[in-house]
């Protein structure tokens, strides 16, 4: 395990690789995959503090066209899957959703639901660029704050990182 977050350091810390691999990991984590992009940006920031501004935005677009990607999922789920139109959870859920509205996908940054929030969005065919638009304020909220945060509690670095 060593071994691989060394290699993955070390290639965040290439200027011209850790922006590329910033944004892939963003947006798979953006997916329905149980991956995180914070510890990316972090590691990224902390070996090129220049870098702070373009990685956050960069992050932000890679998890938002994830975010979108699952919309595009639950879109297309839609078409295929009716099984459990009928349940009373599916009744309360779409109902809040519809209530919110595209607004509703400003939680896709929630760890566990703010992915599959994205995927019902698109369920329910909610708008596409408003959702994104959604989407994308939260989640730049999001990596703003997680870095900031990050940053004040690790000032020298991760303890046992180099």
């Amino acid at each position: 395990m060593q071994a691989w977050l060394d290699t993955l350091l070390a290639a965040l810390a290439l200027p011209q690789y850790g922006l590329s691999t910033l944004f892939i990991v963003s947006f798979v984590s953006a997916t329905l995959l149980p991956l995180g992009s914070e510890p990316a940006l972090f590691g990224l920031v902390k070996l090129n503090p220049q870098l702070l501004g373009p990685a956050v935005l960069v992050a932000t677009a890679g998890n938002t066209l994830g975010g979108m990607f699952d919309w595009w999922l639950g879109y297309e789920a839609h078409q295929v899957v009716d099984k459990w139109r009928h349940s009373r959870t599916h009744a309360k859920a779409t109902d809040w959703l519809r209530r919110l509205g595209p607004k509703a996908c400003l939680l896709s940054w929630l760890p566990v639901v703010g992915d599959p929030l994205c995927a019902v969005a698109g369920w329910l065919r909610l708008p596409f660029w408003r959702c994104a638009g959604y989407m994308a304020i939260g989640k730049l909220l999001r990596y703003v704050v997680m870095t900031m945060v990050l940053l004040k509690m690790f000032p020298g670095g991760i303890p046992g990182f180099h």
